[in-house]
């Protein structure tokens, strides 16, 4: 589940990437790349639990299957606040800037 869960994370932020990369000022290819990346991850851990246990690999427990859905989510949702720190930082449409050195009357 967790595979499953970043690889379509991965496909779902390739295609707002590709929709927007003309004049993609919100740094999405950086979250395609951490996506990607643990997709890359879960892929290689699946390959190796499969030479491990061989085909009880394709039928876990409920419980096992739900434990792997929940570390997928916070996978992506950790990779979402590396993003979201990165964005503020940079600040492409300074915003954040903008706000810090706003005059107070």
């Amino acid at each position: 589940m967790t595979l499953l869960t970043t690889i379509f994370a991965a496909i779902i932020c390739t295609i707002f990437w590709y929709i927007n990369a003309p004049e993609s000022q919100m740094n999405i290819g950086i979250l395609c790349l951490m996506y990607w990346g643990a997709s890359l991850m879960w892929f290689v851990d699946a390959v190796f639990e499969y030479v491990e246990i061989g085909s009880a690999y394709f039928t876990p427990a409920p419980i096992d299957m739900l434990n792997d859905f929940y570390l997928g989510l916070s996978v992506v949702a950790l990779g979402l606040i590396i993003w979201l720190v990165v964005l503020l930082i940079k600040d492409p449409k300074g915003v954040v800037k903008a706000v810090l050195f706003q005059k107070k009357n």
